[in-house]
């Protein structure tokens, strides 16, 4: 079994094997996350998709509180070396690397990908997480893409996290495809509400998954589930 926890956006931290594993932490720019006390929030990896700023903001505050491994895109991961970050692991994709929590695959992404100073953020990506405890496909930001099927070809995934905010990234019906194609039926909803730009009808969207046959989880923030 897996513990998620939401703190917004597309930032989740998971339990698995009794490691922490930090995703995309975009939580003190963020609004909606305010009740979050960033400082108590220790992972012991933090995995980053792409350079955005609404998915790198507290890579480096978290990092540096608490010395978690960052695990990225050679891109991301040189440019917080340069920021003085030591503890990182870079990957690319088709990429896999062996961790104390388990096997971490770097597949692709349909999206772009810039660092907060305009400099190149690689290309963007998403997670496969392979552990004894469950295994899960993080997708970041992405429009749908037919290299999600070959997940499915490698992988039991038990549960997908995967953008349904529309506009910059896939939308709920896209999202339902792309369970499918890495064959899931429980999809774990990120990146919206969160601007003006994905603002979405959540009743609509679960009414949506609900007659497609989907289990779509849709946490508030600081909630708690395992999966």
């Amino acid at each position: 079994m897996i513990e998620l926890t939401y703190f917004g956006h597309s930032t989740f931290l998971m339990g698995v094997n009794g490691k922490k594993i930090l995703f995309d932490p975009f939580i003190s720019p963020n609004s909606l996350a305010k009740e979050v006390v960033i400082d108590e929030i220790r992972p012991d990896y933090l995995l980053v998709s792409h350079g955005h700023e609404d998915h790198v903001a507290d890579v480096q505050r978290i990092a540096e509180n608490c010395g978690a491994m960052l695990i990225s895109n050679f891109e991301i991961v040189s440019w917080f070396q340069e920021k003085g970050l030591r503890q990182v692991h870079p990957m690319n994709h088709g990429g896999s690397a062996v961790f104390d929590f388990g096997r971490v695959k770097y597949v692709n992404a349909i999206h772009s990908s810039t660092m907060p100073d305009g400099s190149s953020g690689g290309n963007p990506g998403g997670f496969v997480v392979d552990s004894d405890a469950g295994t899960f496909y993080y997708a970041g930001d992405t429009a749908l893409t037919y290299d999600m099927k070959l997940i499915a070809d490698s992988f039991a995934i038990d549960f997908a996290v995967l953008p349904i905010g529309d506009n910059f990234t896939m939308d709920i019906h896209d999202a339902i495809k792309a369970a499918d194609f890495v064959g899931t039926e429980t999809i774990v909803a990120m990146h919206y509400d969160t601007f003006p730009y994905i603002v979405i009808d959540k009743e609509a969207v679960q009414q949506i998954a609900l007659n497609a046959g989907k289990k779509l989880i849709m946490l508030q923030i600081g909630e708690r589930i395992t999966l």
